[in-house]
């Protein structure tokens, strides 16, 4: 039979582990309490906040948790250590609901075959779309079945890369994103295709010389696209964090790095500005702008991503444009 004493302590709670905190999460509009874990590990990530999170909800699986330090403040990222936040012991959270969530790698591909497959419905002329007089038909002008056969590879070798080479650094993305995403490249390969598929499309300006030109800057942008992310998939990463930037290797494609943060980019839009040149038709010139600009953006936030991790990093890069942008 237990001693007073010994019954005391065998009922005592056991003492939390030293530096333990305490996080409380409230919704973000309206400010109610929703769960509060005691006794966490101050070692623990924010990805493993989210997953104690899930367990009290699982409807709200950690892809479409948001958590925040303020509610209308940064979302925190998975790899966030909890004792390195500017918290103290207690902290309070704020949580948004993402909504549904779908993996990268599927939200690429839908980007990428939906634009494939539009353009070929409209090279092959399929009723309904042009005069019936022209179903199933096919262009006189070598450039239009060219310029079918260069964006058929663009996207090609875009799936290729979205299955064999890229590695996402985030798991995923909101549905109404893909929506809007797919909106504008399946809408944009619409607009082009139907233009330059159209029975009265001419041929640009000055012949073949244009079109061989700028079908070989179209064939070196492309091989520089993908040398570009063979050398990025070959970086040692931790998490969204890349322990060292990408350099220039001995393959010449590589060597823009010196240059420029984010060469793909660059080569992205060279190989726009070759369709554009070969197909001298107005809606691609427009696609090739919009992308630049977007492009350009994210090259901004990648370099600035690289100069305040990386002190070494070189001063002569710029973002997407050498020695201009």
């Amino acid at each position: 039979m237990l001693s007073d004493s010994e019954l005391k302590n065998s009922t005592k709670p056991s003492d939390p582990p030293i530096g333990c905190r305490t996080v409380e999460i409230l919704d973000s509009n309206t400010k109610e309490q929703l769960c509060f874990l005691d006794k966490v590990d101050p070692h623990s990530s924010i990805g493993d906040i989210k997953i104690l999170f899930h367990k009290s909800y699982p409807k709200w699986y950690p892809a479409r948790q948001a958590l925040r330090l303020d509610p209308k403040g940064k979302a925190l990222r998975d790899d966030d250590v909890l004792q390195n936040l500017p918290v103290g012991t207690s902290t309070t959270m704020y949580f948004r609901d993402l909504g549904p969530q779908l993996g990268w790698t599927l939200v690429f591909l839908a980007e990428c075959i939906g634009p494939l497959l539009i353009y070929l419905l409209f090279y092959g002329r399929v009723p309904h779309i042009y005069s019936p007089n022209y179903a199933f038909t096919s262009s006189s002008h070598s450039v239009v079945s060219l310029a079918c056969a260069c964006h058929s590879f663009h996207y090609i070798k875009r799936l290729i890369e979205i299955i064999f080479v890229h590695r996402f650094s985030q798991g995923t993305m909101p549905l109404r994103a893909i929506v809007r995403n797919c909106a504008y490249y399946w809408g944009f390969a619409a607009w082009l295709a139907y233009y330059i598929n159209h029975p009265l499309y001419t041929p640009p300006s000055y012949g073949e010389t244009q079109v061989n030109y700028a079908l070989i800057l179209f064939v070196l942008c492309e091989a520089g696209n993908f040398s570009i992310h063979l050398s990025l998939n070959s970086l040692k990463c931790e998490g969204t964090k890349c322990r060292r930037f990408p350099h220039p290797s001995k393959n010449p494609f590589t060597w823009l790095f010196f240059f420029v943060s984010c060469p793909n980019y660059t080569y992205e839009v060279g190989v726009w500005v070759g369709l554009s040149i070969m197909t001298q038709c107005v809606p691609v010139a427009l696609f090739t702008l919009v992308g630049f600009i977007q492009m350009t953006i994210w090259a901004k936030g990648k370099h600035k991503i690289y100069t305040q991790e990386f002190k070494d990093y070189p001063n002569l890069r710029m973002p997407i444009l050498p020695f201009i942008l």
